[in-house]
């Protein structure tokens, strides 16, 4: 069971393109398929060697679905790509590995940690990782940022100037949470990093956040400095990590500020640059999980590599419309 299937796969065009690319140095005549809600409009499921539909990760029959695609398609490995798939696929890691499948995803207790942000802030703490501050509903300072403590991609999140900008909807919201607002004095990095089986540092890349587009960067840079040796000694370790993690920091090099808000235990959409920068991600969870080979530390990754994004298309010949 040497094939790999990327689950969510929606826009990760580039995505499959770097699995299949290693897959073909490492192990040739094996496939990376794809699935998503609806592939037939998913492009990365278009050129995909295959694609399957799956139910919504809120569906019970989610995981049983993608364990049968994996038995019936010789599929050894699977990679999640979104926040909302991860709890329920951490809790159900025994149903892939009893069958020989191996789910790379962190454990249950991190990506409970990741999931609501409120844990996320403490978590880091304990990582020795300032976060901005989270204010109690009764006791806000202004101006902040209100977001959803489980929310991603920015949705649901808002800068509140003032007490008269709170809405009843916002006050009222369990799931909602207020933190100190960062002013734009900061720069915004997510940092790619890659953790073995055993939860130890592989590879680390912060990427520069120069413009960002509906909650994915479109320009970025990859930067090794000051923040790179911050985030170092930091990071090396974290118990239950596995495969690629992403974390997002407010970063103020001058005055040596360096604010986590949060860590997503998944690739991020703009980790096709931290490919092209030369961490093979993609070829260490082949080699690793696969091959049932080590990877050890590796720094020798481009920086200051500017990756300027533009829309592309995928065409699909003879389809057919919903009725």
């Amino acid at each position: 069971m040497k094939n790999v299937l990327i689950l969510s796969a929606g826009r990760r065009v580039e995505l499959i393109e770097a699995f299949r690319a290693e897959l073909g140095v490492l192990i040739p005549g094996a496939k990376v398929f794809a699935a998503d809600l609806t592939p037939q409009l998913a492009p990365a499921c278009q050129v995909a060697d295959g694609a399957f539909s799956v139910p919504r990760a809120t569906s019970a029959e989610y995981c049983d679905r993608i364990v049968d695609i994996c038995i019936d398609n010789a599929i050894g490995m699977v990679i999640p790509t979104i926040d909302t798939e991860l709890m329920v696929l951490s809790e159900r890691v025994g149903d892939f590995t009893a069958r020989g499948i191996h789910l790379v995803i962190s454990s249950v207790e991190l990506v409970a940690n990741c999931r609501d942000k409120r844990k996320t802030a403490a978590f880091l703490e304990q990582l020795g990782i300032r976060s901005p501050r989270i204010y109690d509903v009764e006791n806000i300072t202004f101006p902040c940022f209100a977001k959803p403590y489980d929310g991603s991609c920015s949705v649901g999140a808002a800068i509140v100037e003032n007490k008269d900008s709170l809405t009843r909807d916002m006050l009222h919201n369990p799931r909602m949470m207020f933190a100190e607002l960062i002013g734009k004095d900061h720069a915004e990095y997510t940092i790619d990093a890659y953790y073995n089986k055993s939860g130890q540092l592989c590879c680390l890349v912060p990427r520069e956040r120069i413009e960002v587009r509906g909650g994915e960067v479109s320009k970025g840079a990859t930067r090794k400095h000051a923040l790179y040796e911050y985030l170092l000694p930091r990071l090396k370790t974290v118990v239950g990590a596995r495969g690629c993690l992403t974390f997002q920091f407010f970063t103020k090099l001058e005055g040596d500020s360096y604010l986590a808000i949060e860590i997503n235990p998944r690739f991020g959409g703009g980790y096709p640059l931290s490919y092209a920068a030369g961490a093979n991600y993609p070829g260490w969870l082949i080699r690793e999980y696969l091959l049932g080979e080590e990877i050890g530390f590796f720094d020798q990754w481009e920086s200051n590599l500017l990756m300027l994004r533009y829309d592309a298309k995928v065409l699909v010949h003879g389809h057919a419309a919903a009725q």
